[in-house]
């Protein structure tokens, strides 16, 4: 990723939780993002890499429910932020900087791998994804939160499925229409992929 791409988020850092569904500051938000994504979770504490973390509030989710998690975003603006977040609420997730479709993560070493907003972002999605599952242990679970949104930016459903099973035998899609994950209603495509093999 570029520097003007890291120079962007950095910008963006102080205010990226203002979103109600970036910061996770209404309990409503929160919970339903806890609904969604913590059910999901294999049972007892499992590593969880987050792919483009932003301010850490997935990460510090789930590492509230016992999970050990990496959060990892180019923005060393939004790190300090994560980092932040997590000893405000007393939970050991670690954060560092680093580009998602290249993380810095050993292969293999990962339970989960998590992106929000990511993949459609990234100059090579099917590259990307070839890279983050190749981060998972044997029986991972790679799951995505993107959409196709208003602004005409994203990758449709069908089109991130699509991608996914180049690299996965599995490619289970849910809409998030539910207004109270994004703190108001929505009128574009927004979505769960999980993929379990």
């Amino acid at each position: 990723m570029t520097s003007e791409v890291r120079d962007f988020w950095d910008q963006h850092a102080a205010t990226f939780d203002q979103e109600p569904d970036h910061g996770l500051l209404d309990p409503e938000v929160r919970a339903a993002w806890a609904a969604v994504l913590l059910p999901l979770m294999p049972s007892g504490p499992v590593s969880v890499v987050d792919l483009g973390c932003g301010t850490g509030s997935l990460s510090v989710l789930l590492a509230q429910a016992g999970h050990e998690v990496r959060g990892v975003d180019l923005s060393p603006r939004m790190v300090a932020a994560a980092r932040a977040k997590a000893n405000a609420t007393g939970v050991a997730a670690a954060f560092v900087e680093g580009d998602a479709s290249q993380p810095p993560c050993a292969p293999g070493a990962c339970d989960v791998v998590l992106a929000r907003h990511v993949l459609w972002a990234l100059p090579d999605p099917a590259a990307a994804l070839r890279r983050w599952v190749g981060l998972l242990k044997p029986g991972g679970l790679l799951v995505l939160v993107e959409g196709r949104w208003s602004t005409g930016a994203g990758l449709t459903s069908a089109e991130c499925r699509a991608l996914v099973l180049e690299v996965r035998r599995e490619a289970e899609v849910t809409r998030l229409d539910d207004p109270a994950l994004w703190g108001r209603p929505i009128d574009d495509e927004r979505y769960l992929l999980v993929s379990r093999a």
